[in-house]
């Protein structure tokens, strides 16, 4: 057992190093040398006058809303990344299969996968950066790296090595596609983990709120959500958004969550990647520009943000040589956020905390394995009919919702119901939501999208096959 002083001593230096190369940490280190001129600060109490200082200034909320305890810091590297052994083989085949279909692409079109760009071409990007959804290059050689069913089939051939499907009796009557046994959340589980989802919590953008009237409630939810962002507390933002945010207050209470602030220094390392884009032509920029004008350009929500994506998603992938299709996830972000710099910060946060998950093998509640068998488990359990109906004629479930979870439901949910499902995922830090929202498990809890079996509607595939099962 680990000693609880060694304990606290890894935690702490796990903490620095977290925040070493941060615009806070350095930040903080200018303040630091600022306060030591005062006159308040003296050499016989230091420790207690910085301590007084960090309150009195308010970096000690900024240290609170920075830090995080995503792992234990003794823990091996590859095991912080993914302690079962079979998932890490599988991620590593499925990264090897994107980048050998790169180089395919690049073998097949005789192009660099990367290559530093002409001066002249890089004074024209420059010049059009604002504008690269005017040009229209042929793209028509270049292909998808891997489509959704294409991740599915390789989920649904993942098996643990050390025991057969039929060993473990809580998985034996279980006949989704997903065939590994990990543990999943039952309802009641759920509902103790999301009890702010409760049918007797007012919920903003739901029209049923019990108890109390949904003009009073939203009057008071934006009083409350205007004093948490008073305050600077991330903690706070993080359990308000659990009732949806008002549209007034979502970017900056995002923002707080994601500990976004776009100092300077974040600025100028976005034009340093901005920069790289311009210097550099990879691969993936057309394959990029190929998404973007297949998915968002042909939405009638995002396609005014065609310029965005190009800029977000360019810079994003600068620095990586692999490539996920994650252009739906920066889309709706364009509604929040006007400013290139930040909505890269934002998009960038969002992705490593959460959406890298939806398109990574893993054993994590809420990596796109548990979401899946959570979605077959929940439906099988608590639907039963439907479940079985839709085998038998041939419609896995998984097979019809499955892209809509590798997306977040960008591009399948109405924007403004897309962004109260997204404060959930922020409120709880948890995709767990997206395998309930999918079926609906609102019988017992209320989600932000789905108040009951007729609001349906936002998920016209299931609900005819509910309706085929009823009838």
């Amino acid at each position: 057992m680990l000693d609880p002083d060694r304990g606290l001593s890894l935690t702490i230096a796990r903490v620095v190093q977290r925040l070493q190369g941060s615009s806070l940490h350095s930040q903080l280190e200018r303040q630091a040398r600022v306060s030591l001129h005062k006159p308040e600060i003296k050499l016989e109490s230091l420790k207690e006058d910085i301590k007084d200082f960090l309150k009195t200034s308010g970096w000690e909320k900024k240290l609170q809303n920075a830090v995080s305890f995503p792992c234990h810091p003794a823990a091996p590297p590859e095991h912080i990344k993914e302690p079962l052994a079979y998932m890490r083989k599988a991620q590593g085949s499925w990264e090897k299969r994107i980048l050998k279909s790169l180089n395919s692409m690049c073998t097949e079109l005789n192009i660099p996968l990367a290559q530093k760009r002409p001066v002249n071409e890089q004074k024209e990007l420059l010049n059009k950066w604002n504008e690269m959804g005017t040009d229209e290059p042929d793209l028509s050689l270049f292909r998808p790296v891997y489509a959704p069913k294409d991740f599915l089939e390789v989920l649904m051939n993942l098996r643990n090595p050390n025991y057969e499907n039929g060993e473990q009796p809580s998985f034996r009557n279980h006949l989704g596609l997903i065939q590994v046994p990990l543990k999943v959340k039952d309802i009641p589980e759920l509902k103790e983990d999301f009890s702010e989802l409760g049918l007797n919590i007012g919920q903003l953008g739901i029209d049923d709120s019990a108890q109390v009237p949904p003009e009073l409630f939203e009057n008071e939810h934006v009083r409350v959500g205007q004093k948490v962002l008073a305050e600077q507390d991330s903690a706070a933002a993080q359990q308000y958004v659990r009732q949806g945010c008002p549209t007034a207050l979502r970017a900056d209470l995002w923002a707080l969550i994601l500990n976004i602030s776009n100092q300077p220094e974040d600025i100028l390392y976005y034009e340093q990647l901005k920069s790289n884009v311009i210097q550099h032509d990879l691969l993936v920029d057309s394959l990029i520009y190929k998404d973007v004008k297949l998915t968002a350009s042909n939405d009638d929500y995002y396609f005014v943000f065609e310029d965005y994506l190009y800029q977000v998603c360019n810079c994003f992938l600068v620095r990586k040589l692999n490539y996920n299709s994650f252009i739906l996830s920066v889309a709706p972000l364009c509604f929040l956020y006007h400013e290139p710099s930040k909505l890269y910060q934002i998009f960038r946060e969002m992705y490593v905390r959460f959406f890298f998950r939806l398109h990574s093998i893993s054993s994590h509640p809420s990596g796109i394995v548990s979401l899946c068998l959570l979605f077959e488990t929940l439906l099988q359990t608590h639907l039963p009919q439907l479940f079985y109906h839709l085998r038998e004629i041939g419609a896995q479930p998984l097979r019809i919702s499955f892209k809509w979870m590798v997306r977040a439901f960008s591009g399948y949910l109405a924007t403004d119901q897309l962004l109260l499902l997204w404060d959930r995922i922020l409120g709880y830090n948890s995709l767990e939501i997206l395998a309930g929202n999918r079926i609906t498990f609102t019988k017992h809890m209320k989600s932000a999208v789905l108040a009951d079996l007729s609001t349906l509607k936002v998920m016209p595939l299931l609900q005819i096959f509910l309706f085929a099962t009823v009838t």
